[in-house]
């Protein structure tokens, strides 16, 4: 299959999503998750907060998410903005109450109606003239798995492994929550599994192949306008950031890599399991994980 078919060959896929965070979609997701949820337990990490990089070159990745960041947003001037309002999007889905949720999600739509576009000229397989929509459902599940596939590699990496039942309970929980994007269940891979051979498909044979566009991005990601007192705490994360990427993806950045410093991120990895443990949960967990989970506490003892 080629790049453009891999994108554009999915029967009965509307190219722009339908309303999102409505109130229907909300309540259809059921009991709101809770501290023995696997969301909770993952999500919570703020040794997450190491694959936001990762998270961030593998949209861009994406042709056509790359020509809408860079035609539509201050990007190259405040990479770490996007990030900033992905993660609490994400956390207020995990976190949040239904009233949070929805807000994140229409603030999210807000942003989106006005991000379309065509490309200029011909990049990666897309032909010039190819049109983009940030509510293309196919794009805006791409941007939603590279978080979804990042969390669980960093957790795994940084925290400690997941059972394959705990990888699918994950799984299942966090693709649960798409729909509330505007993205069709006929798109969401049904399983783990599935999800794992959506991501090396997109990857190896789909629409994901680096652009220059991309490149000149990924400057801004790995090279952020910083006081140069943060410069060797950024220069540290982008070393977690390369090490993290699919090698297809590496490669295509032009982002050097080698046994030695796989060596280099796999002894990191160990040390920080094995820190994790003896820091006080104030450290540990992102505060809207520690927020809801008093918030929780507070419900039980009242109920």
């Amino acid at each position: 299959m080629s790049r453009k078919g891999a994108h554009h060959n999915r029967a009965g896929i509307k190219r722009t999503a339908r309303g999102v965070g409505t109130r229907e979609q909300l309540d259809a997701l059921g009991v709101r998750p809770g501290p023995n949820s696997m969301s909770w337990r993952v999500n919570r990490e703020a040794a997450l907060l190491l694959g936001g990089g990762r998270a961030l070159l593998m949209q861009i990745a994406h042709p056509l998410v790359a020509a809408g960041v860079a035609d539509h947003s201050d990007f190259k001037n405040d990479p770490l903005g996007r990030l900033r309002r992905t993660l609490d999007t994400m956390f207020s889905l995990t976190f949040g109450s239904r009233e949070e949720a929805g807000a994140a999600c229409e603030r999210i739509n807000s942003v989106h109606a006005s991000i379309r576009g065509r490309l200029s000229r011909p990049c990666s397989g897309f032909p010039a003239g190819t049109t983009y929509d940030a509510r293309d459902p196919q794009l805006l599940f791409w941007v939603y798995a590279t978080l979804m596939d990042t969390a669980m590699v960093v957790y795994r990496r940084y925290v400690r492994e997941l059972s394959a039942d705990e990888c699918e309970q994950y799984y299942q929980e966090s693709k649960a929550r798409a729909s509330l994007f505007g993205i069709p269940d006929s798109l969401v891979p049904k399983d783990a599994e599935c999800f794992r051979a959506y991501m090396h498909e997109m990857i190896a044979h789909g629409p994901v192949v680096v652009s220059a566009t991309a490149r000149k991005l990924a400057r801004s990601i790995l090279n952020p306008t910083v006081p140069a007192v943060y410069a060797w705490a950024f220069q540290m994360l982008n070393f977690v950031t390369v090490g993290l990427l699919p090698p297809e993806l590496r490669a295509g950045f032009g982002l050097r890599w080698s046994p030695v410093r796989q060596l280099l991120l796999d002894a990191s990895g160990a040390a920080i399991r094995a820190m994790l443990p003896l820091l006080p949960d104030l450290l540990r967990a992102v505060p809207a994980g520690r927020k809801a989970e008093r918030a929780w506490q507070d419900r039980s003892r009242h109920s």
